[in-house]
């Protein structure tokens, strides 16, 4: 039988859900200053390249950091409500099991 997670709780699991916000929040505009600042040293070291090189360098660093800000938060998200150890797992009696064998 598997074990209740505290995501279950509603009043718990908006609480969650808004501090895995907050989070996204503050990361996004960290993400923000640090494409301004890789942005302005292209800039100041090769002067104006091309303003396609500019746009394709702020896409790719905005979605690449917000991706693994994304993944990271939800696996905090996972391992501080408890949503993990509420799995029922198959193979815990076969790993069991090969512990006892000589």
């Amino acid at each position: 039988m598997t074990r209740p997670s505290r995501l279950d709780n509603p009043e718990y699991a908006a609480f969650a859900w808004a501090r895995y916000r907050r989070l996204m929040g503050w990361m996004f505009a960290l993400t923000l200053m640090v494409t301004a600042v890789v942005l302005g040293l292209f800039w100041w070291q090769n002067g104006m390249v091309s303003i396609h090189f500019f746009i394709a360098t702020a896409i790719a660093i905005i979605f690449s950091v917000m991706l693994t800000s994304a993944l990271m938060g939800l696996v905090f998200l996972s391992s501080g409500t408890g949503h993990d150890e509420a799995i029922d797992d198959p193979f815990a009696e076969l790993a069991d099991d090969d512990q006892h064998r000589p």
